[in-house]
């Protein structure tokens, strides 16, 4: 059995893998690299990106704010921000300033667990979705919001503890030997997500009533979300998301394979549960506020690999910064673009990611 997942490896699955590892850098980035000149100003570009998408969701939306009430709002001082409050400034401060935050709490967070994901267990097609998180918080918040819709108060811990739970069968299931595999994982992963998905189909067949409760919070959401649900999530995001970017160099060691990893002085198996943890804690906070949003943990990587290539010390960083600004923009888009009516942001998201999702197919990673 031990074989069947290291032959995998050599698969035409991991060829890109194996092909970005060729591209990780010495230890130390030389300035006078051209890459390195390169990267950093993909990076700047990024941030600044970021910076223009967040100031036009503040003063875009079914009421358009000025430029001066957006920025009394953000830097005014608190005598200031009283003696010129207006409709303006409690609309920034109250309603699109914590969405705003909320919305780059989880491009980051997501982007980031994908981007670890993608790397220990050496598929191109990983995201968060694929250790369980989104199945076992949805099933948990479905069952929450259906049966139990008096304690909907419970739903980010539930949905939380129901994604960490499910990432935690899925790796008992590919441990082995004292070794976990990846394709046991990737297999453990589809098999239960799809267990889990036809339970939350038959939930809401059988309570077809209570299902517009639900929906909302399955297509991925941030209408009504604020200042709570920032509270609730940036925990998750700088105690998960934080120590990822010290692990750069692990996860440049994981892309060179297994054996030679640990010939480096890599202790294989304990980096992919610590990382694999991380990335679990990184989804499970954004389930917990915002219910099931994809692909951006599955399109975000391979997009920054083609920016500033595979090493996890200029990647981590980019995806951070592409991945909160794609939710930023779909989130603005989402709130603009047929108002009054708001698309849930996971919604557009998936109809964005879809199209990708089959060019790396047919890319035949």
């Amino acid at each position: 059995m031990s074989a069947s997942p290291r032959a995998a490896s050599a698969t035409a699955e991991d060829r890109p893998a194996a092909e970005s590892a060729r591209a990780i850098e010495p230890a130390t980035p030389r300035p006078d690299d051209p890459r390195t000149t390169t990267r950093l100003a993909v990076l700047l570009i990024s941030g600044v990106a970021l910076a223009g998408v967040s100031l036009l969701s503040l003063s875009q939306g079914s009421v358009t704010v000025s430029g001066g009430e957006v920025w009394t709002a953000l830097f005014g001082s608190p005598q200031s921000v009283a003696a010129e409050t207006t409709v303006g400034t409690t609309i920034v401060w109250t309603l699109r300033l914590p969405r705003l935050i909320l919305a780059m709490l989880i491009g980051s967070s997501l982007a980031l667990a994908g981007t670890v994901l993608q790397a220990i267990l050496r598929n191109p097609l990983a995201d968060p979705g694929i250790i369980g998180v989104s199945a076992g918080g949805g099933l948990v918040a479905v069952i929450l919001l259906i049966l139990f819709p008096h304690m909907t108060g419970w739903l980010p811990l539930g949905a939380t503890l129901g994604g960490l739970g499910m990432a935690l069968l899925i790796y008992g299931i590919a441990w082995k030997d004292g070794t976990v595999f990846p394709l046991r994982v990737i297999l453990a992963g589809v098999a239960l997500n799809t267990a889990l998905a036809s339970l939350m189909s038959l939930l809401m067949l059988l309570y077809s009533e209570r299902v517009p409760a639900v929906l909302p919070w399955l297509a991925g959401t941030l209408s009504g979300r604020s200042w709570p649900q920032v509270g609730l999530l940036w925990p998750y995001a700088c105690a998960a998301g934080l120590p990822v970017f010290f692990c750069a160099r692990q996860l440049n060691l994981l892309l060179l394979g297994e054996e030679q990893a640990a010939a480096l002085g890599l202790p294989v198996t304990l980096t992919r549960l610590g990382l694999s943890a991380l990335a679990a804690g990184l989804a499970a906070g954004v389930v917990s506020v915002a219910g099931l949003i994809g692909f951006v943990g599955l399109v975000v990587p391979h997009m920054c690999r083609l920016l500033v290539g595979a090493d996890h010390r200029f990647l981590l960083p980019t995806a951070a910064l592409v991945g909160a600004g794609l939710v930023v923009t779909a989130d603005l888009s989402a709130r603009t673009l047929f108002a009054p009516l708001e698309i849930p942001v996971g919604l557009l998201l998936a109809l964005l990611g879809a199209p990708y999702f089959l060019w790396i197919l047919r890319r035949g990673l």
